[in-house]
């Protein structure tokens, strides 16, 4: 059974930084193109970062040049680098592949930016 387990969020100031963490099975990492996304409070959740097996990457605007999605296929897992970060990126961060699979989505990790 494929599982994706988020780590690494937390509270941080405006400003700062935190690495998050997407530990998958083996079965999915080495073939999917992954991805980050969140949801705000009240708000759809959306795709923010992806990375593909041969490592090219895609943002979304509102992370682009803040936010750097990475991944070792070796440890089967990826990252999210964060940096600079405001209140808007307070969310639940989820990984999956992508395209999404519903059967995929693990728990999240709570990011929360304090002014």
């Amino acid at each position: 059974q494929v599982q994706l387990v988020e780590s690494g969020g937390g509270l941080v100031q405006a400003g700062g930084s935190l690495r998050l963490s997407c530990a998958a099975s083996a079965s999915i990492f080495s073939i999917k193109t992954m991805g980050w996304y969140r949801q705000a409070p009240g708000k759809q959740r959306d795709l923010i970062a992806l990375i593909t097996s041969g490592g090219s990457t895609n943002y979304a605007d509102s992370v682009k040049g803040r936010f750097t999605i990475s991944r070792d296929n070796a440890k089967n897992t990826m990252y999210l680098q964060m940096s600079s970060l405001k209140p808007d990126d307070t969310a639940v961060y989820y990984c999956n592949a992508y395209p999404p699979i519903s059967t995929y989505w693990g728990q999240g990790t709570q990011v929360t930016v304090s002014t």
